[in-house]
């Protein structure tokens, strides 16, 4: 294995907040990329105080920016131009989720910088994208998720439920990230930067395939069926003696008849009428899950558990964030490791993507401004200089 990832000598600066560009950054820097983040004076990525979970820092702040060089600047200043024209010929890709024309007003958008940096990659993550009437609208992961649909076929059949994490930024940031990789790679055939638009709309829209298919045409949409699967059965949350959940995974003829057979001992069912299919098994949901659930509701979870795994059915336990972190299979691979943050080591996990060539580039969680000085420093800027810089609030 080498010791060279993919994106060594990659700079990336980041004029990011919240958690879309930050993801998308983060996973870049674990590839090798150099990530300089900007950040506000003194509050930084107002993502740092969203809340205090860990070690008094943010959750979504600490998951986010790993492996980050942390640069304050006053992009508002005058004197700000001084850095950046200092700073922007070493840029590879430059990645902003400011708000709408934000970056265009302070002359960091593609159309300002291409004719001078032609190399650079630019990478635009808005909410609802360049143009159209909602161009300009205010974009939050909850608004993208109801924009999208997404809110519609979620929940209960009496309430819409929310996505518990943020969704649509996720979504816009793993699009970023593959549209990033995909620009370096086009610029080593042609030697020119791009102009990348994601809007989380896009995004999250993308990840919602299968319910649009769906209703293609004006088609009743799924249904909001809470736990459960809206269009294939048996396949969702199932109660067992001990008041626990057991999340089962049907998805074929084949797993139906084992499942008849050797779990809840029926074999009649498979020839039932009523479900000799899954459009006919979701549609008589009602009764075939009463029909397992009075076995289930005979057995502990760990006797319905044996029983699965005898007929080699897919089930799942419903684990809560302890759980999680105690995994057995997560333990197994090895995937927590230690990371530094300003407030002292905390858990993290590695990244998903294991590579047999490279191990991932982990770094510290930044403190506002960490590495201020230093990058000044790099710029050839003098002692002098940069303790101007900082009294007269430029970073």
């Amino acid at each position: 294995m080498t010791n060279i990832a993919p994106l060594d000598g990659i700079t990336v600066l980041s004029l990011e907040h919240a958690i879309a560009a930050p993801l998308c950054t983060r996973q870049l820097a674990e590839l090798g990329a150099r990530v300089i983040k900007v950040e506000r004076l003194e509050t930084g990525d107002f993502a740092r105080h969203y809340d205090n979970r860990v070690k008094g820092q943010s959750s979504h702040f600490v998951w986010t920016n790993r492996s980050k060089q942390s640069l304050t600047l006053n992009l508002k200043h005058e004197s700000s131009t001084e850095i950046l024209d200092r700073l922007l010929p070493n840029i590879d890709v430059l990645v902003q989720n400011l708000a709408p024309s934000a970056a265009d007003k302070i002359g960091m958008s593609y159309r300002h910088l291409h004719e001078q940096y032609p190399n650079m990659i630019v990478c635009n993550i808005s909410g609802y994208g360049n143009g159209g009437p909602y161009q300009h609208k205010k974009a939050y992961d909850l608004l993208v998720q109801a924009e999208a649909g997404f809110l519609s076929i979620t929940g209960t059949e009496d309430q819409m439920v929310k996505s518990g994490i943020s969704i649509a930024d996720i979504a816009a940031g793993m699009q970023a990230q593959a549209a990033v990789l995909a620009a370096l790679i086009q610029r080593g055939k042609t030697g020119k930067g791009s102009n990348i638009e994601i809007s989380m709309l896009e995004a999250m829209v993308e990840w919602m395939g299968f319910p649009l298919y769906y209703a293609y045409e004006g088609a009743e949409p799924p249904r909001r069926s809470g736990a459960d699967h809206a269009s294939i059965y048996p396949y969702g949350s199932f109660l067992t003696k001990d008041k626990k959940t057991i999340m089962l995974g049907l998805q074929n003829e084949r797993e139906w008849k084992l499942f008849c057979c050797n779990v809840i001992e029926q074999e009649g069912l498979f020839d039932d009428k009523r479900f000799f299919t899954n459009a006919l098994r979701s549609t008589n949901r009602d009764a075939l899950r009463n029909i397992i659930e009075s076995v289930f509701l005979k057995l502990s979870s760990n006797e319905v558990a044996e029983k699965l795994d005898a007929g080699q059915i897919a089930y799942a336990n419903v684990n809560d964030m302890v759980s999680v972190w105690q995994h057995p299979q997560l333990q197994a691979l090895k995937r927590i490791v230690e990371t530094e943050t300003p407030e002292g080591v905390v858990d993290s996990f590695l990244p998903p993507g294991n590579n047999s060539s490279y191990i991932a580039t982990l770094g510290p969680v930044p403190e506002i401004g960490e590495h201020s000085r230093s990058i000044l420093g790099e710029l050839n800027f003098s002692e002098k200089e940069i303790k101007i810089f900082f009294d007269d609030g430029v970073v």
